[in-house]
């Protein structure tokens, strides 16, 4: 009992750590999207709407929701602007490093000090443009009633590019079955507005880079990989870091 008890701390505690880093950057991406939308109210906001749907997926409280969408309107509020940083780390890695910030000056050092100290580096804005794809990326929850062949035909004219199904292991109890697909980068807005219409609950909903040629490592290399990467994820203003990786 007393192991279990122990194990069940660890996991709770990693639990609260792992959200105390993920709501303040969930906030961000709200209030930026409330405030670039010019309206607080998520049904006359689309980009509001998606980045609400996010947060909902990472069980966000409501109350941090409505708090992070009053700061965009707040005069007083910091100005949060959107950035990205391309880099270089150990055994050909290469790194898409997209942040949130209101001192772009700060982010920048954090982040070229992490890289410099795990073996990785700076690279000059464009030099990864031919490494990588942007594309449309949404993930909802699999319904067993859910004709998914008629899905992608229906899709195909709003720029669905591919749809694939996946499961995530949980915790608790059996996998999750869900439904991951990808859209051209222009047609992230249609494909996120066709499923609304279809009534699909999207739980995830993001631009990102994929990359053109994936990267095997061994094990040992990709442990030391991880630690780098998670250093970057454990800076307040590092929102999501892509990588190369296969």
């Amino acid at each position: 009992m007393g192991r279990a008890f122990e194990y069940r701390k660890a996991a709770k505690l990693k639990r609260w750590g792992q959200m105390s880093r993920i709501f303040p950057k969930l906030g961000k991406m709200i209030t930026m999207a409330a405030k670039e939308g010019g309206s607080p109210d998520p049904e006359m906001n689309a980009k509001l709407r998606t980045a609400i749907a996010n947060a909902k997926a990472q069980n966000m409280p409501k109350d941090n929701i409505e708090a992070a969408i009053k700061r965009a309107f707040n005069k007083d509020a910091a100005d949060i602007k959107e950035m990205h940083y391309e880099a270089k780390g150990p055994y050909g890695t290469l790194m898409i490093i997209e942040c949130a910030t209101d001192n772009p000056t700060r982010t920048v050092a954090n982040v070229k000090a992490i890289l410099v100290r795990n073996k990785g580096e700076l690279l000059t804005s464009g030099s990864l443009d031919f490494m990588f794809t942007r594309k449309s990326v949404f993930e909802f929850d699999r319904d067993p009633a859910m004709d998914l062949e008629e899905l992608e035909l229906e899709l195909i004219d709003y720029g669905l590019e591919e749809i694939e199904e996946d499961k995530i292991p949980q915790e608790h109890g059996e996998d999750k079955e869900i439904v991951r697909i990808y859209g051209e980068y222009s047609s992230f807005g249609e494909l996120n507005k066709a499923l609304e219409e279809r009534g699909i609950e999207v739980k995830k909903a993001q631009l990102q880079y994929i990359p053109n040629t994936p990267l095997d490592l061994s094990e040992e290399q990709m442990d030391e990989v991880t630690v780098l990467i998670d250093k970057l994820e454990e800076d307040d203003d590092v929102q999501t870091v892509y990588t190369n990786l296969a």
